[in-house]
């Protein structure tokens, strides 16, 4: 348990927001959620539970729920954003006209930008004040809430520019079922977060293809590989890339149920408009805006990311699954590691 209890702020009220104010709440933490929607922040207050989102999993009384943005932010010693990431900007608008003077600003979102191609805590330490990039931590790896929330043996890595702020937030987590690792990469760890989504999307293709393991067993190392010469070329250390942000959240995501970057790619490998798919789910895949973001990185960069290209051009260019697999496999012949 963290030594003294702390006021925690959680901006968002979905799925992964109520398993962290859960998991906070059990460590002794007091915690304001605040939802944006007066309607769904009075219903969830009401009911203490998002069925829904999050079957079977009841707020504590503890946990406050809130449509009011300064009665959850004021007195927040850590401010977690627990937002898509398309989002984020609009959040922070709002909170600079809210009097709060937190510690540690934790993201929780594994996307970027697609407007400005910023990761999360760039956005986040744009808005708000240059003052807040060192600290900002970010938390991501294998985490899907409906596991953390059943108390599931969870491992994720926290990750920021200052080590205070990034020991604060893995003692705050830190429970006998979910254990926290610490990095100084806040670059690799964000950008493994968000870039597997596009992979995971491609894995359920795959699985909606009904293709086999060897597809499979390609598609992750091939993406990884892509995913590792981004991140490298953009300032992260490449070893990151084997970590839990990187192989081990690709690999729980691409093969979950839980996931539903790969549900909505199963849905397009059937057959599926994405349109359609969209706007049949009340949770956000982030992946899909993360493709167009990681396109416009990679051309920046002058980073091949074939695979992402191939994503790309079946979710918005109306490209047949089978056709981009087969152009993934036609390609020139080159070494493994370039």
């Amino acid at each position: 348990r963290f030594p003294f209890m702390t006021q925690v702020g959680i901006l968002g009220a979905g799925s992964w927001a109520i398993a962290v104010a859960v998991l906070l709440s059990d460590n002794g933490h007091r915690v304001n959620l605040w939802e944006f929607d007066s309607d769904a922040a009075q219903k969830l207050a009401d009911l203490r539970q998002e069925p829904d989102k999050l079957p079977g999993i009841i707020l504590p009384d503890e946990v406050g729920v809130t449509n009011n943005l300064a009665e959850a932010v004021s007195d927040a010693d850590i401010l977690v954003f627990a937002v898509p990431a398309q989002v984020v900007r609009e959040v922070c608008r709002y909170l600079i006209e809210t009097p709060f003077d937190s510690r540690v600003i934790v993201s929780l979102a594994k996307g970027i930008e697609v407007s400005s191609q910023k990761r999360v805590s760039e956005v986040i330490a744009e808005i708000l004040d240059e003052e807040y990039s060192n600290r900002i931590v970010v938390v991501s790896g294998p985490s899907h809430a409906e596991e953390v929330a059943r108390n599931i043996p969870t491992s994720v890595v926290a990750a920021g520019n200052a080590d205070e702020a990034v020991v604060e937030i893995q003692q705050l987590l830190s429970t006998p079922t979910f254990r926290v690792y610490a990095s100084s990469d806040l670059i690799g760890v964000e950008l493994g977060g968000a870039l597997k989504n596009i992979i995971a999307l491609s894995a359920g293709i795959l699985h909606g293809l009904e293709l086999g393991d060897n597809t499979m067993g390609a598609l992750l190392t091939r993406g990884l590989a892509e995913i590792s010469r981004l991140g490298v070329k953009m300032g992260a250390n490449p070893e990151t890339f084997a970590g839990l942000s990187g192989l081990g959240d690709l690999v729980t995501t691409a093969s979950s149920r839980h996931s539903r970057n790969r549900y909505v790619g199963e849905r397009i490998g059937r057959g599926e408009k994405l349109n359609d798919i969209l706007s049949s789910m009340t949770m956000v895949a982030e992946g899909v805006e993360t493709t167009r973001a990681a396109v416009k990185l990679a051309d920046r960069h002058g980073v091949e990311m074939p695979i992402t290209e191939q994503v790309y051009r079946v979710l918005f260019k109306g490209k047949a699954p089978v056709t981009a697999i087969s152009e993934l496999m036609s390609r020139e012949l080159k070494r493994e590691v370039y």
